[in-house]
């Protein structure tokens, strides 16, 4: 399940992450989906009181993989080695790979599989109990907050490039305002917690302002 997107029979690029239930994450992200649910996505990235940052921030880390995951997995028909050849978003932005250890050097590909890559590294992560642990009292490594930035930046590339390469075909499926909202909850989170720099965020910058613009005029 993922806040913004309930029980509905998505289908997924990856399998989706589960928090399990009875853990102190499964109670955080009730309460995540419950404040999303009032429509204030300002007020739904807000630590609550009396929680553990870490918690917060892993806890919203798997369910933005599974959002983006469901994103991605919507436009897959039409991301295909011969549509997409580099990993980019708009003309001035291209991705190489590299995950430190099994690709050190970075690699031009695809965007498929690129973020083929990605989203395999990122599960990988959340599936690893000394990096993200589920069980209450198990300690957060110390190096967690730049594991969870590193994942962040990654996965804002795959809405970067379902932005610039593919919103027309979003727009086909009626899936904008899923889109929309999935990246402006992300973009109000990274905000909140400085997650993610600014540069990383340029391929989508001017969206960002619009997103900002319409927040302060008191739009949702």
């Amino acid at each position: 399940m993922s806040f913004l997107f309930g029980n509905r029979n998505y289908k997924t690029f990856k399998p989706k992450k589960h928090i399990p239930e009875g853990s102190r994450q499964y109670d955080l992200m009730k309460n995540a989906a419950a404040t999303l649910g009032s429509g204030d996505l300002r007020l739904a990235v807000v630590l609550p009181e009396g929680e553990d940052l870490n918690e917060w921030i892993a806890v919203n880390t798997v369910d933005f993989f599974n959002q983006i995951n469901m994103l991605y997995g919507t436009v897959t028909e039409f991301c295909t080695e011969e549509s997409c050849p580099i990993m980019s978003a708009g003309r001035k932005y291209e991705y190489h790979w590299a995950d430190g250890a099994t690709i050190k050097k970075p690699i031009k590909c695809s965007a498929p599989k690129y973020i083929d890559f990605l989203m395999t590294w990122v599960q990988d992560q959340l599936d690893d109990e000394t990096l993200f642990p589920s069980k209450i009292g198990v300690p957060f490594p110390r190096n967690f907050l730049t594991i969870a930035k590193t994942i962040l930046k990654r996965l804002f590339r795959v809405y970067a490039h379902i932005y610039h390469q593919h919103f027309d075909h979003v727009v086909q499926l009626q899936e904008e305002a899923h889109l929309n909202t999935s990246f402006k909850h992300f973009i109000f989170f990274v905000q909140e917690f400085g997650l993610v720099e600014k540069k990383e965020l340029m391929p989508l910058q001017d969206l960002i302002d619009k997103l900002m613009s319409k927040e302060r005029l008191g739009g949702h």
